[in-house]
């Protein structure tokens, strides 16, 4: 990549002024064609210190509407980053439909500092560029326009530049100790980013390389790229996307008319039990807490199943200030503007506290799939990106636990009616609700098809048999702590 790269011949200046004017114009157009379209456009300026990134993105902002983009400076992540998701600073700043977002700096420039200073092993190493891909492929799947530029400058220039910006003044604070260190180890530097940008090359999201040799002739390369890239999405809007097959383990489940719900507990045996798991699950909180390990409980199920008490349950156990609890409704204007797992990523927990979702992503695959708020296209692809989501999060270190709070359609008659004859449980009884019951059958193939596609081994499903809710309630105690204790012994 870098090594073979040949710069090709520079225009004369005069003909730089000229295509400049055409191609800043241009843009500004596309601008409005974006916004119409809900395009959202996702740039990315890497490349070496002194290079010019920053002063070419000034110049490019200037040429569009300040209200519909973004930018962002990526350098080194925070305190609270840091207990996050690799990507979570990444995926809670892509753009809105309709707008820019341009990242100065992203997700190359953390994980190959880490590889040059020699902070990572290779197997994570390894495992982040296969996140990165596959971050980069579902935002183009779900309709974002990912145009990534490289500035690249030789040795000599480099080096050239961070001398005249140390010898001013005003200038000097622009050069980091990173950028001299890039310098004095060009070399060891272009073996790595050759290895990441071949890598990370993909037809959905390809490199393109910036001759920096002057900052006006960077402009223009951006700016006409730009403009293409943006030309072309805009002609693709609305395409079906391939549609990937999983290629994570999966475990063998049963359809949810297999499953027998006949299993109950007495009340005395219910009392005693909940005492002793709700203790054991409190020792366990101090302990996630103490070692840094992130909890994510994914709370799924028929409408009256008992999930709002399952979840009472297990939070009188936990530390308040430890935990905290995740209704999901329909998505807001902002997060429906988005790539639809950035709401959930937008609530993940810190290392060390528990996220506990009462309804979740898989809302993808079940209402927006039957209610019709997305596509055949978007539910059939969600499988395997929900599959890559939930890899991302064990990767991290989480313990991801998902229950499908299962009854019969009787006792859901049952509990509607007792709903809506008492009057300070009327609340919890909407038309939608009956609405969503005359659709028991679809929703059951629906679940049944999530269950098979989504049950992985570092993230399966377990069925919580709710027509008694105290089995269920102590059958999601016993699960939740098994799981904790599983992941602290491979700690």
């Amino acid at each position: 990549m870098l090594k073979d790269w040949v710069k090709g011949e520079k225009p004369q200046e005069e003909e730089i002024t000229e295509r400049l004017k055409k191609a800043r114009l241009a843009l500004a157009g596309r601008q409005m064609a974006i916004k119409e379209k809900k395009l959202p456009v996702l740039v990315i300026f890497d490349g070496w210190g002194g290079a010019g990134k920053g002063s070419v993105l000034g110049k490019v902002i200037k040429n569009l509407d300040p209200r519909f983009y973004k930018t962002e400076t990526l350098s080194k992540p925070t305190e609270d980053e840091l207990r996050r998701p690799f990507l979570y600073r990444y995926f809670v700043r892509i753009p809105e439909a309709g707008k820019f977002s341009f990242f100065d700096g992203s997700w190359m420039d953390e994980v190959t500092r880490e590889r040059l200073r020699g902070e990572t092993k290779d197997e994570d190493y390894h495992r982040r560029l296969v996140s990165i891909k596959r971050f980069e492929r579902q935002l183009s799947d779900n309709g974002y326009l990912v145009v990534k530029f490289f500035f690249h400058i030789s040795e000599k220039e480099q080096k050239k530049r961070l001398e005249e910006l140390e010898e001013n003044k005003s200038t000097a604070w622009r050069v980091e100790k990173w950028d001299r260190w890039q310098n004095k180890h060009y070399e060891k530097c272009v073996e790595v980013y050759d290895e990441y940008l071949e890598t990370t090359n993909q037809f959905i999201a390809p490199w393109y390389f910036i001759d920096s040799r002057s900052r006006k002739w960077a402009e223009l390369q951006v700016t006409e790229l730009l403009v293409k890239n943006i030309d072309i999405a805009l002609q693709n809007t609305g395409r079906a996307v391939t549609v990937l097959q999983n290629t994570f383990p999966l475990k063998q489940m049963p359809k949810l008319s297999e499953i027998a719900l006949d299993k109950t507990i007495s009340d005395a045996g219910y009392e005693k039990e909940l005492d002793v798991l709700q203790a054991e699950l409190a020792d366990l909180h101090n302990r996630i807490y103490q070692k840094k390990i992130p909890v994510i409980i994914a709370y799924e199920g028929w409408d009256a199943a008992g999930k709002g008490g399952n979840i009472k349950r297990l939070t009188a156990a936990l530390d308040p200030r430890g935990f905290e609890v995740h209704p999901i409704a329909s998505p807001e204007p902002r997060e429906k503007n988005r790539h639809y797992l950035w709401r959930f990523w937008n609530r993940l927990p810190k290392d060390g506290h528990i996220a506990i979702f009462d309804r979740t992503w898989y809302g993808r695959v079940m209402v927006e799939r039957l209610e019709g708020f997305c596509t055949e296209n978007d539910w059939q692809r969600a499988y395997n990106e929900i599959n890559e989501f939930e890899k991302e999060l064990y990767d991290w270190g989480a313990v991801i636990v998902k229950f499908w709070v299962q009854i019969d359609k009787e006792t859901q008659l049952a509990r509607f009616t007792d709903r809506q004859n008492t009057p300070e449980k009327q609340w919890k009884i909407t038309d939608e609700d009956w609405r969503n019951r005359e659709k028991w059958d679809l929703y059951e193939e629906a679940v049944d098809e999530m269950i098979q596609k989504t049950s992985t081994e570092f993230a399966p499903w377990h069925i919580l048999e709710s027509n008694d809710k105290h089995y269920a309630r102590i059958k999601a105690l016993k699960t939740l702590i098994a799981e904790i204790g599983k992941r602290l012994e491979e700690k």
